[in-house]
This record gives C-alpha cells, structure tokens and sequence, in this order.
C-alpha cells in the first residue's frame, strides 16, 4: 500500500478541488501562500493558526484580512473528519465515530484518569489514536480485524482525531497513545509527520513523553524509531511466550518470530537507552500458567522494560470464528496469581483497566462499519 499523503486532497461534483492543510508542515505551508502571491511570513501566520490557536475554519484567521481569507478557502480547508457519533461509558470513557471525506469510519477513544481523588498522581486524559482505516494483520483477540485494511490514515486526519476529541473534553487531553485501529508501523511516515506536529514545542499539543506507539512487532519500524531518534515511548504487543501460540493469535510472528522481535527491541534500546514497555492480554488457559510467566520473565529482563498486564475484553459483536470465537477472559483469581507470578520474577507490572468496555471502547475492541456514500456535499 502506497503512503498516506500528508494531507487530503477533496473534490468536489463539479470537480473542482481543495487541499486540506491540516498536517502540512511550515515548507509545504510556504508552498500553498507563495502560489496565490503571498510572501512566505503568511505561512508562519498559518502554521500558527492550524497548530497553536487550532482554528477550524479558514475563515477563522483574524490575522489574514477578509479578501486573503476567501482566496485562500477558494482552494483549501482545514478540516476533513465528521463527527458522525459519541458514546459515553459509565466511567467516563468517551468513543468518537468519525466520517472521512471518502465515507470511512474510524474511532478514537478519550480515556479519563484512573487516579482517585484522594492520590497524590497527576490526573491523565488520554487519548487513543487510530492511523489506518481497519487493520491487515487480523490479530485474532481484536475486533479492528474484523474490518480488514481500507487504507491508511493521512497526517491531518491523524492529529484533526486529537483537535475534535479536545474540543469536546472539558479539561487538556495530557497524553497520547497510537493503539486505536490499526497498526501504526504500516503508516510509519504519516504516523511520525503527526508525532513531529505534535511535539513541537511551539505547537503546544503533547510533549514526546507522553506519547506512545504501540506496535504488534513490526521490525523495521522498530529498528528505524530507533535510527531516527524519535523521542516518544514504544510499546510491544507481545500476548504469548511461545512462537507457536502468538502466531495463532498474531499471523504476523510468523513474519517476526519473537526471536527476531526482541533483537530488534534490544537494538532500539541500545540506541535509545529508553524503557520499553510490553503489552500482555489474558486469556484462560492459553496464556497464563507458571511457564508463562517464567517465559515473559526471561524475555523481558532482555532490557529495561515493565509488563502491561491487560484483561481480554470479548469481540462476541464481531461474530468472530475459528479461535477467536474460543478466546475467553482468566479468571479473576488466575489474573491476580499471574501479576503476582511475574513480580516474584521481578518484572515491574502495571494492570490496565478496562475503561470504556460497556461501549465497546476497551482495549481491542474498536470496529466500525463502512457506509458507501462520500461526503463531498459538505465541502
């Protein structure tokens, strides 16, 4: 699959045509201004507008007079996603659906605080980003399989995720997380040009440590985080300590064994002395005895890292098959002995939640349907 642009191009039933700006960095900005006349300082007045004040609208800039404005939404927008519906969890997880202009849908998910009122730990509000519509590696605890691959994600859409769902939330989205739909490696160049955005200083969005990309093992993106420096966290979906049983549940380990995979883990760490955290979900009797533990002891003392320990959140909505349609929870009592288990190894573990499950919002279980019609009558 070819890569995502860096912004979308639309067109409208008389064929005319607008360029999203919305994930274009200050060179290309430059670009746009210098080809209606305008000297390159309308750019930096631009790229300000679109990132720090997060304008929705052209018309919008204040800093451009009334005549700019209009030959400049003549051939350009700043947003492309509709918001076609929001769910609110019981515990204040809210999931977004959104329509792309070619009549996609894709999710993101803004995840409250888990801290309580009374601690002592600052309050996260996070969000969970998705970067392709649907997902080719069919994992086979994760709904987003259901939907197959469509295509990937530009930059703008990436980050407009972010400036719909902060528009919505009452108070600053503090973090961020590439784990919605899809796997983020495959869109490796629109996922970074969004993180690039993201955390320049100047834009005022999220700071590199607080952001992180999950990855079902994708080798060469691991390796090439790595080669370019990028600052933000990586995180591995690991969810079985044999070959055998993750690639029954993960097809692409036969791609990436785990061998191959934790080569590639100890070569990012090595290069970027950064903590790597692991992802780990339960299954009853498949993933959670003694060996197991022993296992993902043994792979993850490799290099610095700490083990997320995540609860199978049922699929049941997407009619899965085969051994998808077999995948079951642990138990409660077996979920606790597990953690215990890997501590007494001496792996440092987090427990994630299961925030927003009663919307099927939770860890693996965002999928959506596709409608035909593209949205071109809102340009």
């Amino acid at each position: 699959m070819k890569p995502a642009p860096s912004s979308i191009l639309l067109t409208a039933p008389d064929g005319s045509t607008r360029q999203s700006l919305l994930g274009m960095n200050l060179a290309e900005l430059e670009t746009v201004v210098a080809a209606i006349g305008e000297p390159n300082y309308r750019a930096k007045q631009l790229h300000e507008w679109l990132y720090r004040r997060r304008a929705a609208d052209v018309m919008a800039i204040t800093s451009f007079s009334q005549q700019l404005r209009r030959r400049i939404a003549e051939t350009t927008t700043l947003r492309t996603l509709t918001l076609a519906d929001q769910q609110t969890s019981e515990d204040g997880t809210i999931k977004f659906l959104f329509r792309t202009h070619d009549g996609f849908n894709i999710e993101s998910v803004l995840i409250p605080s888990e801290a309580r009122d009374d601690q002592d730990e600052p309050k996260r509000r996070t969000i969970c980003i998705s970067t392709q519509v649907g997902c080719p590696l069919d994992c086979k605890f994760c709904a987003t399989a259901s939907m197959k691959l469509k295509r990937n994600l530009a930059a703008g859409e990436i980050l407009e995720q972010f400036l719909r769902v902060q528009e919505v939330a009452q108070q600053e989205i503090t973090n961020i997380v590439f784990m919605g739909m899809g796997e983020p490696m495959l869109n490796y160049d629109a996922v970074f040009r969004a993180v690039a955005l993201f955390t320049d200083p100047e834009n005022d969005f999220v700071p590199a440590s607080r952001i992180t990309i999950s990855t079902s093992g994708l080798v060469e993106g691991i390796r090439r985080m790595a080669d370019e420096g990028e600052k933000i966290k990586l995180a591995i979906s690991l969810h079985a300590s044999t070959n055998g049983l993750r690639s029954e549940l993960m097809p692409i380990n036969r791609r990436h064994d785990l061998s191959e995979v934790m080569d590639a883990v100890e070569y990012y760490y090595r290069k970027t002395r950064r903590t790597i955290t692991f992802e780990y979900i339960l299954f009853e009797g498949l993933n959670d005895t003694e060996e197991d533990a022993r296992r993902i002891a043994k792979l993850t003392r490799r290099v610095p890292s700490k083990v997320n320990i995540i609860p199978f959140h049922s699929i049941n909505f997407t009619n899965p098959t085969g051994i998808s349609a077999r995948l079951h929870p642990t138990t409660r009592q077996q979920f606790d002995n597990f953690v215990a288990m890997l501590r007494a190894h001496g792996v440092q573990v987090m427990v994630r939640s299961s925030s927003g499950q009663d919307i099927e919002a939770a860890c693996g279980q965002l999928a959506v349907k596709h409608g035909a019609a593209t949205l071109k009558s809102e340009m």
